[in-house]
């Protein structure tokens, strides 16, 4: 990893647009327009050029990857524990769904692969 594989989105920080999936909108039954409101994140992941969108949060995470598949978006969506838990070895067999094809075989150690 390293910092020259961080790409910032822009704006960022405490100007970053909402993803349109908290506050409950990711359950309340408007997913068009919630896909909608999500266009704006969409496009901002993808300007960064980010193979990777790290989401801090289960709503975040489930409505960037929507909005991955639904507008064509060519990036994985994963939550900031999977990558912590990757780098740190210990991340298991049945917890790598969301990784790209890049990172779903890194070879590390974990005591469910024996069950695999």
């Amino acid at each position: 990893m390293g910092e020259e594989n961080i790409a910032e989105m822009y704006p960022n920080k405490s100007n970053n647009y909402c993803c349109g999936g908290g506050g409950g909108f990711l359950q309340s039954g408007f997913k068009e327009q919630r896909l909608e409101f999500g266009k704006i994140k969409d496009q901002q992941i993808k300007e960064s050029g980010a193979t990777y969108c790290i989401a801090g949060c289960h709503n975040c995470h489930a409505q960037i990857h929507e909005l991955s598949h639904t507008f064509g978006g060519n990036y994985e969506v994963v939550h900031f524990w999977t990558i912590l838990a990757l780098a740190l070895g210990i991340l298991g067999p049945n917890e790598r769904t969301y990784l790209g094809d890049d990172l779903k075989d890194v070879n590390v150690f974990h005591p469910e692969s024996a069950l695999f």
